[in-house]
């Protein structure tokens, strides 16, 4: 069980009392607080951990509002019938297929409502928190010795709507997660503030944001709705044809390489589809939405530098995920088993079997268990193409700035230069057919310096000033007059796809102590984890979650036969299939109750693993 306060809850009044008595008193009395429940009539305060001194991380909260107080519809959190009907209209159950389809779809969208309610009520929360702290008194600086404390923080949110534990929603109540820093003047409590803080700050930011009475009702709906509606069109996908989707006037462009907000100025082009790739798909709330439709397959995205390739893959790449209403990249959709390749020089690889693109290394070193402190260009995005094939993806993204360019491609005169028996790379163009045809894994590439591809790719998109151009048929011209590619055996086999398991001691030994720097940097017990190669991790929220899932994987390793099954356990448990009225789920993962975790996808978790150098394979 999740440590946290618990017991019976005491009149808040008590809370007041315990702050009148230690102000003035060195710090560590606030610990007078720690496990204890206090009841404010309309919600339960919950104290369950109080910061060593004002320099130390801060106090961590919760507040809980019983759903008699709260009020917020069943349906806004859990699927309804309405819901159901709508997913039975869009999908044609009369044939058994697409009664699986419809199946599957209905699974995957019966956790989203609730996720996109407490998304939502978790930026309210956030949009409130300045106030409330104005509300509870303001800290007059001073330095060491000065006055400090006074934030009350819930964990920010992003522009992706993700699984969350800074609010959790259930049948009985609605729970914000929240730190504190606990107000002192050197190392004496400031009482009265900590008062102040408890309470006014706090009640007045749990009747804003933990109430339906408080909240624009009509935001929250339109909140969820969008976010159902993208993940339904997600899950259509396949079952389309499609592996990714980008709606007629979406907004792709960021305001800068810092933030992830959409451009606003009036030089921004919205995203128009050509007719030949324009598809009309349907959604739950909408009658349907209109766009271009990626075919599963061997897409190109070709064009002159600075029209919009890179900008469109990186769309795609986080499509993977909901987008929050005025994002610009609603309903801008990928498979949810994309995943992002890139070369990654000095990255290490364990015990991955990378024969099917490398062999025939100098000294006679076998690729077929192969492993290195210190991955080439090549190695690496081999290793990372096998590792995400080993735990199950089945569409695959490049965008050759950030590749390796012996591992893309050979032209000819490469060829007649240096000896196929002297090469020991099979670059990705000799292998991607059989990637599509063997392993029904599509591939979108961003390639704007080689025409060799023409040859294999399915569809050619050209951006030109932002704006896409079906040019597959001129493209597929050019190649027949300029035959230059590689000649490819299609009907050799790609290759073997191992499936390794984890040592348990290996991560036993890196100790259950974690800390988390950036989205990109993470750390197990002394063990660095670099991910600044792990392009589909979107918030610091979900690098946390990953480190503690790392601590906790050994329990299950005991039941898996392979990394992609104990992922599949670590899923299970995320996915929290019990009652819905035990609020599990990503809790699952630590042995502290956190308002700070978002849920990583597996891929990422994998890719986490898979760059611990410290971890053996087997």
């Amino acid at each position: 069980a999740n440590s946290g306060a618990s017991g019976a809850a005491r009149p808040s009044a008590q809370l007041s009392d315990i702050l009148r008595r230690i102000d003035g008193r060195q710090y560590p009395a606030y610990r007078d607080m720690e496990g204890g429940v206090f009841d404010f009539e309309s919600f339960t305060l919950h104290v369950d951990k109080v910061q060593s001194d004002a320099y130390a991380p801060p106090s961590r909260i919760r507040v809980r509002v019983p759903m008699r107080v709260a009020k917020f519809p069943q349906e806004s959190y859990l699927p309804n019938s309405d819901l159901k009907s709508a997913i039975k209209r869009n999908l044609d159950g009369s044939d058994k297929q697409a009664s699986n389809q419809q199946q599957q779809i209905s699974n995957k969208l019966m956790g989203v409502r609730n996720t996109a309610l407490c998304d939502f009520l978790s930026r309210v929360f956030f949009s409130h928190q300045e106030e409330a702290r104005r509300r509870g008194h303001q800290a007059s600086g001073g330095g060491w010795g000065g006055e400090k404390g006074g934030e009350m923080r819930i964990n920010a949110p992003g522009q992706h709507v993700l699984e969350r534990t800074s609010v959790v929603v259930t049948d009985d109540y609605v729970e914000a997660r929240l730190t504190i820093s606990l107000p002192a003047k050197g190392r004496r409590i400031l009482g009265q503030w900590a008062h102040e803080l408890f309470m006014k700050a706090l009640p007045y930011i749990v009747e804003k944001s933990l109430m339906l009475k408080s909240v624009d009702s009509k935001a929250m709906w339109a909140h969820i709705k969008s976010v159902e509606d993208q993940q339904y069109l997600r899950e259509s996908l396949r079952a389309n044809g499609l592996v990714a989707f980008v709606r007629d006037g979406a907004v792709l462009p960021r305001v800068s390489g810092v933030s992830d907000r959409p451009m606003k100025s009036g030089d921004v082009v919205a995203f128009k589809s050509p007719e030949s790739l324009r598809v009309s798909l349907p959604l739950l709330h909408q009658k349907s939405v209109t766009g271009m439709g990626i075919p599963a397959g061997i897409t190109m995205i070709v064009g002159g530098g600075f029209h919009g390739k890179s900008t469109l893959l990186k769309a795609l790449e986080v499509g993977v995920y909901n987008h929050i209403p005025g994002d610009g990249r609603e309903m801008v959709c990928t498979v949810d088993d994309a995943v992002k390749i890139r070369a990654e020089d000095g990255r290490s690889v364990n015990s991955v079997d990378i024969s099917a693109f490398i062999n025939n290394l100098p000294h006679g070193r076998p690729t077929d268990n192969f492993s290195t402190k210190d991955a080439s260009g090549s190695t690496s995005q081999a290793a990372n193409i096998l590792e995400a094939l080993e735990v199950g993806s089945r569409a695959l993204l490049f965008d050759e700035d950030t590749c390796a360019t012996n591992f893309m491609i050979r032209d000819a005169r490469m060829r007649m230069l240096v000896a196929e028996d002297k090469e020991p790379i099979s670059p990705l163009i000799s292998k991607i057919q059989q990637l599509k045809q063997q392993l029904d894994v599509s591939c979108i590439l961003v390639i704007g310096g080689s025409g060799d591809y023409f040859e294999v790719a399915d569809k050619v998109i050209m951006m030109d000033s932002y704006l896409p151009i079906d040019v597959t048929q001129k493209a597929k011209d050019i190649a027949k007059r300029t035959q230059t590619a590689m000649q490819v055996d299609e009907k050799q086999q790609f290759g073997n796809i191992a499936h390794r398991l984890p040592v348990a001691s290996s991560i036993e030994r890196l100790g259950s102590r974690t800390k988390t720097f950036t989205v990109s940097k993470t750390c197990v017990g002394d063990s660095e984890v670099d991910l600044q190669g792990v392009e589909q991790l979107v918030e610091i929220s979900q690098t946390r979650c990953i480190a503690e899932i790392i601590v906790s994987l050994p329990k299950y390793l005991k039941e898996a036969k392979s990394l992609s099954e104990a992922i599949d356990l670590v899923e299970r448990d995320l996915d929290n299939l019990g009652s819905r009225r035990l609020a599990k789920g990503l809790d699952a993962v630590s042995p502290w109750i956190q308002g700070n975790h978002a849920r990583p996808r597996r891929f990422e978790i994998a890719a986490a693993i898979n760059r611990l150098r410290d971890i053996g394979m087997q």
